[in-house]
Formats: C-alpha cells, sequence, structure tokens
C-alpha cells in the first residue's frame, strides 16, 4: 500500500476510535459499567434505537476499547432477552474481529505495532503462521487468551479471510451465549442453587486469574514443538 492510502486509513481508524471514544465518555458509558444495573439503564436510555446503541458498544469494545463482551453480554441479555442479545453480541463481536482482521492484513505489520506490543507479538504471531486454524480456535475458546489481539495478530498471517470469518463465528460466540443465557434467565433456578453458582462463577473466576498464564505457557509450549 502506498504512504498516502496507509495514512488516510490510519486517519479513518484514529478518526473511528477518537470518534468512537468520546461518543462512549460523552453519553456516560465509561461511569455505567460500574454494575449491570448501571449498563442496564445506560442502554436503557436510548430507546426505541436501544439495540442499535448496544451493537455499537460491543462492536466498538473489539475496536477500539477494552471493554469485557461476556460483561455486557450479561446485562445486554437482563435488557433484550437472551437470544436477541445474544445475536447482538456474536453480529458485532465477529463484525468487529473481521474488520480488526482486515485492517491488519491491509496495513501490515505497521498497524499491528500501534495496537499490539512487542512482546504480544513475539508471543503470539510466530504459533498463529504455523499452527493457523488450530491454534486460533482453541485460542477464541479459552478465557484467558487475548481474542481481540490475535484477530489483528492473524491478519498478518496468510490465513483466508474466509477461514478466519469461520473460525470467529464458529468459536468466539459461545462464551457471550454463556453469558447472555445467565442474564435472560433462560432457566428458572431457585437462589440456593443461583448462590452456588455465583460462588462457583467467583471459584473459577479466581481459578482462571491465578493460573490462567500456567495454563496459556503449557498450551504455548506444546503448539511450539
Amino acid at each position: 500500500m502506498k504512504r498516502y492510502q496507509w495514512a488516510l486509513a490510519l486517519g479513518a481508524i484514529l478518526a473511528l476510535g477518537a470518534g468512537g471514544g468520546l461518543l462512549l465518555l460523552r453519553t456516560g458509558f465509561f461511569a455505567s459499567i460500574g454494575s449491570l444495573e448501571q449498563f442496564q439503564a445506560y442502554i436503557e436510555r436510548f430507546s426505541p434505537f436501544s439495540q442499535l446503541v448496544y451493537f455499537l458498544v460491543q462492536f466498538l469494545s473489539v475496536v477500539i476499547a477494552p471493554i469485557p463482551s461476556n460483561v455486557t453480554a450479561l446485562a445486554g441479555a437482563l435488557v433484550f432477552g437472551m437470544w436477541p442479545a445474544f445475536l447482538l453480541t456474536a453480529a458485532a463481536v465477529v463484525s468487529g474481529s473481521v474488520l480488526v482482521f482486515c485492517l491488519a492484513r491491509t496495513l501490515g505489520q505497521s498497524f499491528a505495532d500501534k495496537l499490539v506490543s512487542r512482546k504480544l507479538s513475539e508471543k503470539y504471531l510466530d504459533i498463529i503462521r504455523r499452527k493457523r486454524d488450530v491454534f486460533l480456535a482453541l485460542a477464541f475458546l479459552f478465557p484467558f487468551f487475548p481474542d481481540d489481539i490475535l484477530c489483528i495478530l492473524a491478519g498478518l498471517t496468510d490465513i483466508p479471510l474466509r477461514r478466519f470469518v469461520v473460525i470467529a463465528v464458529l468459536t468466539r460466540p459461545w462464551g457471550l451465549l454463556a453469558a447472555c443465557a445467565l442474564g435472560g434467565s433462560v432457566i428458572e433456578i431457585p437462589m440456593w442453587a443461583m448462590i452456588l453458582l455465583g460462588l462457583a462463577g467467583v471459584v473459577v473466576f479466581l481459578v482462571v486469574l491465578k493460573y490462567g498464564d500456567r495454563w496459556e505457557d503449557a498450551i504455548l509450549r506444546r503448539f511450539q514443538k
């Protein structure tokens, strides 16, 4: 790509990032993510365009902001119900994943370097190039891998766009589906069971927080052989 084309594309990305970030800031988004109730109220403020705003929030979470999609998916299910929230979230996350993949594919290493640290790039890029589909699918399914960053790095490899889209569609939505099912309360659960599930969730979170890096390193070592 010619230098002026690269500059135009980068300018468009920066404009999208700055505009999206300013929109979230001015509408009170960052103040609302302190709790599910506040985020629910934030989304409901924009009725009858709540679904569009929710989609944009989930889309921007992949492209410009480190917003946990699973948390906002759970909150979205409280507002819209399980399936509408899941479909909106999955469409936004997959679309965002494809966008950053295409940007990296078009703009190259210099673009990725602006978004991904050298340490992470060195850690994952070679494995993605060698193991391709298998590693990406596995990484998208596990919660301790940086999914959005992997989408950018995948764009630097020779993985075909169509194949990447298939992998993203088949793997990225599963965690979102679980979050939406929980938020949408598709199954009636007694209070004692809810307490046990909550405690189990805390335990899983703490275990992943403590051992996630070790599991990730173990998987990476296996793929490096």
